[in-house]
């Protein structure tokens, strides 16, 4: 790794920003921990190389030469901190067209944040490209494009008879730096809890796979933030042909189900789906959860509701979310929409009067007096969601 890049980042440290994707208040980010980072080049360019293959199964990413550079610095990247005090694992990792994947472990206290390791290694990777590839001092367009005198250096990094398009030179010339520059700077998860790094590890490794799933597939990954069911309206993600299916079923199991009430519900769904229906269900108690993976399972096709599912408009991370585990294999295979309601659903009057009178009669089954609630209370939204979804169900 460039030596001189990153002692340059020591000693010019940005302060912490706050904005940064999935950052946890009052964390220690010197202390130990498992940590894992995704980092998107600048307008998602496949700087690193091309994706290849000729199925899912068969998937892989064609690195460049600038490409296999940044793989050989993240494999280095534990020994090279080690001099400087770094007690670092990479458990693994990935370079992909247009982004990295890390997940790395902190052993022991660090010197300073890890967020000092991943700023000098996006530096490292900048200088270098640079000026190894980028021809650091003459035009960008010259540089990747016809005409230019030197093109064997962008020939090194796109492939043979490959160029840059005009709009990424631009805003790379204008940055400086080949990462995106949105406020997150980089998409952060600490892994906590038991088995999230085994499958953190199959999720960086089934890139890949993922990746030629979604590109062959780019309209069942294609974010709707205007869909109009029945007078309501949704974001939504999947295959929106579920909404024109005429048989349809809801499901919704009460939190205080027992065992063998869910696995009865569970049967007549499923002998409902074998006979094509589609299921809407908003998945909250366990019991709905225990259906929903029962038909998601047998691969029945079903329309879930979300509540708070997908990223707020205009955030940084709008552009290139897609659903995560079960989900995305749900979609891939257009057995799957996801519908999140706007605010203006939850307001809707049917809709409060159905979450109003479905309140009044569970508190009377208890013998309990009902105060209505606000729309804005988490346990409004859950009720909604059913309801919305035995809506849906219905028209």
């Amino acid at each position: 790794m460039s030596t001189q890049a990153m002692d340059k980042d020591q000693v010019k440290r940005r302060p912490v920003d706050t904005t940064r994707h999935h950052r946890e208040n009052g964390w220690d980010y010197r202390g130990r921990a498992i940590y894992h980072f995704t980092l998107p080049v600048e307008a998602r360019y496949p700087l690193f190389g091309v994706l290849e293959g000729e199925s899912a199964e068969k998937a892989f990413v064609r690195l460049n030469p600038f490409g296999r550079q940044v793989c050989r610095m993240l494999s280095g990247l534990a020994q090279f901190y080690e001099k400087k005090g770094y007690a670092l694992k990479v458990l693994t990792q990935m370079v992909m067209p247009d982004h990295v994947h890390l997940v790395i472990q902190v052993l022991e206290p660090l010197p300073q944040s890890i967020g000092a390791v991943v700023r000098g290694f996006k530096s490292a990777c900048t200088k270098i490209y640079k000026e190894e590839y980028f021809c650091s001092g003459e035009n960008a367009a010259k540089v990747h494009g016809e005409g230019n005198p030197r093109g064997e250096n962008a020939a090194k990094v796109h492939g043979k008879g490959e160029k840059a398009p005009m709009h990424f030179t631009r805003i790379f010339a204008g940055r400086g730096s080949i990462w995106q520059q949105d406020p997150a700077y980089y998409h952060e998860r600490i892994l906590h809890a038991p088995g999230q790094l085994r499958r953190m590890i199959d999720y960086v490794k089934d890139n890949p796979r993922r990746l030629w799933l979604k590109t062959r597939n780019p309209d069942l990954f294609r974010l709707h933030r205007h869909t109009e069911v029945n007078g309501l309206s949704f974001t939504s993600m999947g295959n929106h042909f579920l909404l024109d299916w005429p048989d349809r079923q809801a499901v919704e199991v009460s939190r205080s189900a027992v065992a063998n009430q869910v696995e009865e519900r569970l049967r007549t769904v499923l002998a409902a789906a074998h006979n094509g229906a589609v299921t809407y269900t908003a998945a909250i108690s366990k019991g709905e959860q225990h259906i929903a993976r029962a038909l998601r399972e047998q691969g029945y096709p079903m329309v879930v509701l979300l509540g708070d599912g997908f990223p707020k408009e205009g955030s940084p991370h709008e552009r290139y979310y897609k659903p995560g585990g079960v989900y995305f294999e749900a979609c891939s295979k257009g057995q799957l929409l996801l519908l999140e309601p706007t605010e203006q659903v939850f307001l809707d009057a049917g809709i409060q009067s159905a979450v109003q009178e479905t309140l009044h009669r569970k508190a009377e089954a208890r013998h309990l007096s009902y105060v209505p609630i606000s729309a804005t209370a988490q346990r409004y939204h859950f009720v909604a969601l059913n309801e919305i979804a035995n809506r849906l169900s219905i028209t």
